[in-house]
């Protein structure tokens, strides 16, 4: 098959998304498929070496730094898209690329499966402070996009759980991304490598480390972490906490950390390469997150798979991989926490126990059966789809929607109702066809 994927986020930007589009595209082309990945431009990757990465103009998306946004294709791309006759198009993405793949599926007669990867209704504070949309705007909008698609791919039951709750009526497959465990394992790296690391950040050989990997961003709730370290350094005052990644936060939690009286004890290393991230792993003495935004809890996995003892927040993304006192620890409370951290820095024994496990536990999620039950699904879609009608689209729908536009907070829906023109709502009806039975 030829498969094509299209997302507004990939590598060199680093975060659950990107490292699952990625796990998917080698399963995919160990299976002989060829994969084809649709993303926006990214200056940190100024020359694509890669001839099935194929990246369209973009410009920087103001709301959130580091990310870019995609508004037009290029005709000669469009073309380009045409001539590699793709028989599936895979959506990681509601937006830019989600929408162009949409297009493309709509006009093009090529059948559709989309994975929801974000519950957007934790970050419409990144759109105007909020102000601007609501998060039961995010909802319906995800509602609509998801209904376009035929079949959707849910990383958890949660994440099923959340579409079903927003009227998603499309038939949900829970198909966990696979972790290829190789990439993370600590026989990987030898003792003199990771000393030197730690060296070079400034830390001992045996400063304790809690580390925290992945975008910093309010909706991660790395500031209820930081809040821990107070009472956590009475006890232990050697103890650091290492950030690895990039995101608009950095300055907010410095600045919450230096309030506390802890701010020499944090240190951020910013984004790192993909291929750095298992040796990132292997500074940490105990990965902690306080995160309740996640759909599938990607750095959760990745740290049990390198070994590390994990605290999370308890939340029903990680219940299907972090059993609690067997392969990780759960805290309820913020309040728990310090007490928590305590007892994995100071006491090897459980942390043993916990690294072994987990790691034991990590060998089942494999890249080969995420990569299987996703080929298995392309198969039946395309099956299923054989014959799927092609629909000109005569316009570019600017527009949401009556119904979603008319979340937005602040706009009047009747003025709403009017600024829907003829072509955004014949566009609409267009991208519902043929898919809302």
């Amino acid at each position: 098959m030829k498969i094509g994927i299209f997302s507004d986020t990939y590598f060199p930007q680093l975060n659950g998304v990107a490292t699952s589009i990625q796990t998917l595209r080698g399963e995919l082309e160990k299976k002989g498929h060829e994969v084809y990945i649709f993303t926006p431009y990214d200056p940190q990757q100024e020359w694509e070496p890669d001839p099935h990465i194929i990246r369209l103009p973009s410009m920087p998306f103001i709301f959130v730094k580091h990310y870019r946004a995609c508004f037009v294709c290029p005709p000669h791309i469009m073309r380009k898209i045409k001539n590699l006759q793709l028989d599936i198009i895979h959506t990681q993405t509601e937006f830019a690329l989600g929408f162009l793949g949409k297009v493309l599926s709509t006009t093009q007669g090529i059948p559709m499966v989309h994975t929801y990867h974000t519950m957007y209704e934790d970050y419409v504070h990144y759109i105007a402070g909020g102000h601007l949309i609501t998060a039961e705007g995010a909802r319906e909008y995800s509602r609509i996009f998801c209904n376009t698609a035929m079949e959707v791919i849910a990383p958890t039951q949660k994440t099923e759980n959340l579409l079903r709750s927003y009227g998603v009526t499309k038939p949900i497959h829970i198909i966990p991304t696979g972790i290829d465990t190789s990439h993370f394992r600590k026989s990987n790296y030898d003792t003199a490598e990771i000393l030197r690391l730690r060296e070079s950040l400034g830390l001992q050989p045996d400063t304790p480390v809690i580390l925290s990997i992945g975008r910093i961003a309010k909706e991660k709730s790395i500031d209820v972490v930081i809040g821990a370290l107070p009472k956590l350094l009475e006890k232990l005052p050697d103890a650091k906490m290492v950030i690895v990644g990039e995101g608009a936060e950095v300055a907010n939690l410095q600045h919450y950390a230096n309030t506390l009286g802890v701010g020499e004890h944090l240190l951020f290393t910013g984004g790192k390469p993909w291929e750095e991230i298992g040796k990132y792993y292997q500074l940490g003495n105990v990965f902690c997150s306080a995160s309740l935004s996640e759909t599938q809890g990607l750095t959760f996995a990745e740290a049990m798979a390198a070994g590390i003892p994990v605290a999370a927040r308890r939340d029903e993304c990680i219940a299907n991989i972090m059993t609690d006192g067997v392969t990780g620890m759960f805290f309820d409370t913020p309040e728990e926490l310090p007490d928590l951290l305590y007892r994995l820095l100071t006491q090897p024994d459980l942390c043993k126990m916990l690294s072994d496990n987990a790691q034991n536990a990590m060998e089942s999620l494999s890249v080969e059966t995420f990569g299987n039950r996703v080929e298995q699904l392309y198969q039946q879609v395309c099956k299923e789809y054989a014959n799927m009608e092609k629909i000109p689209m005569p316009v570019l729908p600017l527009v949401l929607g009556a119904r979603a536009a008319s979340r937005i907070s602040h706009i009047p829906a009747h003025l709403v109702r009017r600024s829907m023109s003829y072509s955004s709502q014949l566009a609409e009806k267009l991208l519902l066809k043929n898919h809302s039975d």
